[in-house]
């Protein structure tokens, strides 16, 4: 399919889904990053005058150019709404666990420090799952481990802020900018529409299965501008919590945050400090030492 059939399919999609739902119970999870900015446009593009908020959680770990870019579109666009967490990152990570490897290795982690031993966790290790865990890794299920470990973060950071202002705004469905290209448990979503087991929809996944290629395309086509952080020196690919230890180019992340962002590299440094100290004990994801950028 080319790039304007893919348009015009996802630009129908897009109008008969919100119209048969009703345009007042849907609201689009807004990042700032590329997806969600092209997804921005192109329901502006499918629907013109639509008044769907654009809501975006401000949690204190997104690069300060993310937020200066949603700050920026919201002077000119009021749809854009900015909530914030009730948690303090730092404090929820202490009390709830810190996020390691992947959100699927970190869940079933904090279920064998909850509960021990169990059948999801006995299968992870003996290999007999879908992605087993890395034999560097299998010491996490022993006493040899004393980081608490959980896949919380992102509830109690942006998931559980979202779901109070759901409420309070009388809204039922996110539209995200989700792509299934981007791999990890995101590749596995069969379905752009998600329902719940009474067959109510909860999440509209316009984008899912347009390739990037398609995607640059349509930046380019409509002239769209992008936060600053996807064009040189910074050529991030993806934005999302800065520093996170699930971003497989971690270290590549920070090589550039240590050059042209020193402030926001040392956040990281704190924020993620003992994610980041076994990473680099096991030179896993992390090296031991920073290196210099030239850029």
């Amino acid at each position: 399919m080319d790039n304007e059939l893919t348009l015009f399919d996802r630009i129908n999609v897009i109008r008969d889904v919100i119209k048969k739902y009703g345009e007042d119970k849907f609201y689009i999870s807004f990042s700032g990053g590329k997806d969600s900015t092209v997804l921005h446009y192109l329901i502006d593009e499918a629907l013109p005058g639509n008044n769907i908020p654009r809501v975006y959680a401000d949690t204190g770990i997104e690069y300060n150019d993310v937020k200066a870019y949603v700050k920026e579109l919201q002077a000119t666009d009021d749809r854009i709404e900015i909530i914030k967490p009730s948690v303090n990152i730092k404090q929820m990570l202490e009390k709830d666990g810190y996020p390691f490897k992947s959100k699927e290795h970190s869940n079933i982690v904090r279920v064998f420090q909850n509960s021990g031993m169990g059948l999801t966790v006995n299968r992870y290790l003996s290999g007999d799952y879908r992605n087993p865990c890395p034999q560097v890794l299998r010491y996490q299920f022993s006493d040899k481990n004393t980081l608490k470990i959980s896949d919380k973060c992102c509830r109690r950071m942006k998931k559980e802020p979202f779901n109070t202002w759901m409420k309070a705004n009388s809204k039922t469905i996110a539209i995200t900018g989700m792509m299934a290209s981007e791999g990890g448990q995101r590749a596995r979503i069969q379905a752009c529409i998600i329902t719940d087991k009474s067959g109510r929809l909860k999440k509209f996944h316009p984008l899912l299965k347009v390739s990037e290629e398609w995607e640059e395309w349509y930046i380019q086509e409509r002239g769209i501008k992008l936060c600053k952080l996807y064009y040189p020196p910074y050529n991030f690919d993806r934005t999302g919590c800065k520093g996170c230890p699930y971003a497989l180019g971690l270290q590549e992340q920070l090589e550039v945050m240590f050059t042209l962002m020193p402030e926001e590299y040392q956040q990281c440094e704190i924020i993620w400090e003992p994610v980041y100290q076994e990473y680099r004990r096991l030179n896993y994801r992390l090296k031991s030492t920073i290196q210099m950028r030239l850029l």
